[in-house]
């Protein structure tokens, strides 16, 4: 059975498919339709019921189901297990994932064991050509892999001409998710678990386990007030919490930020942290280095308040406001507190 079709590994907690797998469906419809391939997933766990219903309105051809209670919740060897032996089976030729714990886990593992070579955190998808510089050969239709390299320097491209699947993890709220026809409908096929994994791949046994929800909900927040090194001081991004009180907004952070002591880890926006798209951005002291800038471009409308007229920030900026945060952040406070009454 070679279908060489697209396929996305499908998270899942507590029957709930996670957004980055949604994500990752709405590009791969998209890719699957430039390939001309069917869009494929696969799903391994106890509690599958009602995948199907929730993925196939994305445009999914055909669903794969693993279903055996020792596969929830996630361990590695299991779900390696399961995809190695379907990929050799079914010799997708791409497959995608979330850059999220499990798909830095299971990624890895995977294309380790089929050789197939990984690219992790792209932050775009496309198919193109390529012709190698060395030998002059040319591929058609590979998977260009896209993500900033060498410390942010550059964009990357990266390719695998020769070896399969082509695989690539993204992060959360990266792609757009977007349901393609409600009405969609494809095929489940219920595979039989002990055929892909053995019982020795269970040596593992979770006896516990305890999920921590974040308290800090920075990427559903509709206005964000983002901080960078140029803030200066955790004092100063108080002033930040301020305005994000007066305006409804949540405080987010570039890496400068958090790696100066100036606010937590959790507030991070951008390649290293999480991916937003609010209607509104407020960028205060923000250099706009290309890993934030990857994490936050999306926005409807950016507002960059920076002393740095040349900051590339602010060519990506909707409005600039030249000036120093101490200065124009208690304004714009004031301004917010008078006409909100």
């Amino acid at each position: 059975m070679d279908q060489n079709n697209l396929i996305v590994y499908i998270e899942h907690e507590d029957g709930r498919v996670a957004d980055v797998s949604l994500e990752l469906l709405t590009k791969g419809r998209v890719l699957a339709d430039r390939l001309g391939v069917k869009l494929e997933a696969v799903a391994a766990g106890a509690d599958l019921d009602t995948i199907g219903e929730q993925i196939f309105p994305y445009g999914v051809d055909r669903l794969y189901k693993v279903t055996d209670k020792r596969l929830s919740p996630y361990t590695s060897n299991p779900h390696s297990a399961v995809l190695i032996n379907l990929f050799r089976e079914i010799k997708p030729q791409i497959c995608l994932m979330g850059a999220t714990c499990i798909g830095r886990d299971l990624g890895p593992r995977v294309s380790s064991c089929l050789h197939s070579g990984l690219t992790a955190d792209c932050t775009a998808l496309e198919i193109g050509d390529h012709t190698d510089p060395k030998t002059g050969t040319e591929y058609k239709d590979l998977l260009l892999q896209i993500r900033p390299a060498f410390g942010g320097n550059i964009v990357a491209t990266i390719v695998n001409p020769e070896c399969r699947p082509q695989m690539a993890t993204v992060r959360e709220g990266v792609m757009k998710r977007q349901v393609l026809d409600p009405a969609y409908k494809g095929e489940t096929i219920e595979l039989d678990a002990s055929k892909y994994v053995s019982d020795e791949d269970f040596v593992v046994e979770i006896l516990d386990r305890h999920i921590e929800k974040s308290k800090i909900n920075i990427k559903n927040s509709p206005i964000i007030v983002a901080g960078g090194y140029g803030v200066g001081s955790k004092e100063n991004f108080q002033l930040l919490h301020e305005l994000a009180d007066t305006l409804g907004a949540e405080v987010g952070a570039s890496r400068a930020a958090v790696d100066a002591g100036f606010t937590e880890h959790a507030r991070q926006i951008g390649q290293t942290g999480v991916t937003v798209r609010p209607k509104l951005y407020i960028a205060c002291g923000i250099s706009g280095q290309i890993q934030h800038i990857a994490g936050m471009q999306e926005s409807s409308i950016i507002i960059s308040i920076n002393n740095d007229p040349a900051a590339p920030i602010n060519t990506i900026a909707d409005y600039v406001i030249n000036g120093n945060i101490e200065d124009v952040v208690p304004k714009l406070i004031k301004y917010y507190k008078k006409n909100s009454k």
